[in-house]
């Protein structure tokens, strides 16, 4: 009994360590190839005016292009960084490139902020 209770517990703390460093996006297929997209299917889009590592969309541009935010626990690992928002939050960066959601996609897969003022694209 107690090495079956032993052996649950390792695979309980296995798992949470799993769960814990899960990417915050994953890939989806789209017609345009591999695109990255939240934990909801909802496309991510990347923005020409920031730099490495600094997002460059204020206040007012966070309102039509909502920073893809990190949770409170989050921890940059990898590809995965983090950096603040014109909103004081911490948001997810991916490659160096920080993350945004489009107002004008409604539903998971939509991609209507692609191409967008010629500096907002599909991140990638």
């Amino acid at each position: 009994m107690r090495t079956i209770l032993i052996a649950l517990g390792v695979l309980s703390a296995t798992t949470m360590a799993a769960v814990a460093a899960a990417e915050p996006a994953k890939m989806v297929d789209t017609n345009m190839g591999k695109v990255l997209a939240n934990q909801k299917g909802m496309i991510l889009y990347t923005f020409d005016k920031d730099t490495n590592g600094k997002s460059n969309c204020d206040k007012d541009c966070l309102k039509k292009w909502p920073a893809f935010h990190a949770g409170k626990k989050a921890k940059a690992e990898g590809e995965w960084s983090l950096v603040k928002a014109a909103d004081g939050k911490e948001m997810w960066a991916y490659d160096g490139k920080p993350l945004y959601r489009y107002s004008g996609d409604k539903k998971a897969g939509e991609m209507n902020g692609d191409g967008v003022g010629g500096v907002w694209h599909v991140a990638k």
